[in-house]
């Protein structure tokens, strides 16, 4: 039987290092669900990192929010779903968001020769940095 988390321990498990999956509503077809990196602190704001073009941002234009999901898909099973508006869009910054997103996911070592691979400051000019704050929490965890 899985029980919610209370605020703590789901802000907690939030800003642990999951892949999360964004998700935003598309007209006259099911939601867009994509996984992504992100960041986030307790009681702060998701950020995530795409492409000005994508389908991502035309679809967070048109809607203003997002559905964002994490998990530990390891038993225990726990998993945090928040929903919410969009906050900002800003251009994404290499040593603010990507470059913290890198080593957050790939380590020191390899976050580096990422950077480089995909062209470092100068290969970000057409992506941006997307802001929600979550309001609807839901959360599951099956170790209690």
């Amino acid at each position: 039987m899985a029980s919610t988390m209370n605020k703590a321990e789901r802000e907690q498990f939030l800003a642990g290092v999951h892949v999360g999956v964004f998700v935003v509503a598309q007209e006259g077809r099911g939601p867009l669900a994509v996984p992504v990196w992100y960041l986030y602190e307790p009681g702060g704001e998701i950020e995530i990192w795409t492409g000005a073009k994508s389908r991502k941002a035309q679809l967070l234009q048109a809607e203003g929010r997002f559905t964002f999901c994490v998990q530990d898909e390891n038993p225990p099973y726990k998993y945090v779903t928040v929903e919410g508006p969009v906050t900002a869009v800003a251009q994404a910054s290499l040593e603010e968001l990507v470059r913290p997103l890198a080593v957050r996911y790939l380590g020191e070592e390899v976050a580096g020769p990422y950077l480089e691979s995909i062209g470092g400051a100068e290969g970000l000019a057409g992506d941006i940095v997307v802001r929600m704050r979550p309001e609807r929490w839901y959360s599951a965890d099956f170790s209690q």
